[in-house]
């Protein structure tokens, strides 16, 4: 059986909480966290703002010791305890994966906690990459009581998976204010 995607999948800030929101994916619609500062159309690093606009998702990564391998229609790629992603304005793999140990700031995307057991990279200056307009922008799991991340989308792992099974390699996430 053929599988197919859907177009978009919208992010909308709640009213009520600049942190909260919902992503709607055909008739699917989850709870989702964004940046605890809110949205904003001008993203700068380390404002903890989730970016305005409508992105793609570039490729999933998963810890294929904590769970199955995602079903999607994206690329995907194994995450290893040697994966990191730049965080370094002034450094020339800024918002790139590298390898750790990094010379320059990075995350690891080797964690100890549940939050990047699935991420999707999304296509949050990635071409051309701007420094200091935001690094490590992701679609990734949320803590259980979803607290506001530095930027990224996050949803229960569960519902990553029913999105993952929505998104194929034309699918955008429209990220509203």
């Amino acid at each position: 059986m053929k599988r197919t995607s859907v177009d978009t999948i919208r992010v909308f800030r709640s009213p009520l909480n600049h942190s909260r929101g919902v992503i709607v994916a055909g008739s699917l619609r989850i709870p989702c966290a964004i940046g605890r500062s809110g949205t904003t159309h001008l993203k700068r690093e380390g404002d903890g703002a989730s970016r305005i606009g409508r992105f793609g998702m570039l490729q999933v990564y998963y810890r294929h010791d904590r769970g199955k391998r995602p079903r999607t229609l994206l690329p995907i790629r194994r995450i290893s305890p040697d994966d990191g992603w730049c965080d370094a304005p002034a450094d020339r793999c800024y918002n790139s994966r590298v390898t750790l140990p990094y010379n320059a700031s990075c995350e690891e995307m080797w964690r100890d906690d549940n939050l990047y057991n699935v991420v999707v990279d999304l296509d949050i200056n990635r071409g051309p990459i701007t420094k200091g307009r935001g690094s490590a922008l992701f679609l990734h799991i949320a803590r259980p009581d979803y607290t506001p991340t530095q930027g990224c989308i996050a949803v229960a792992q569960k519902d990553m998976a029913r999105l993952l099974a929505l998104a194929g390699p034309n699918t955008k996430i429209q990220i509203c204010g």
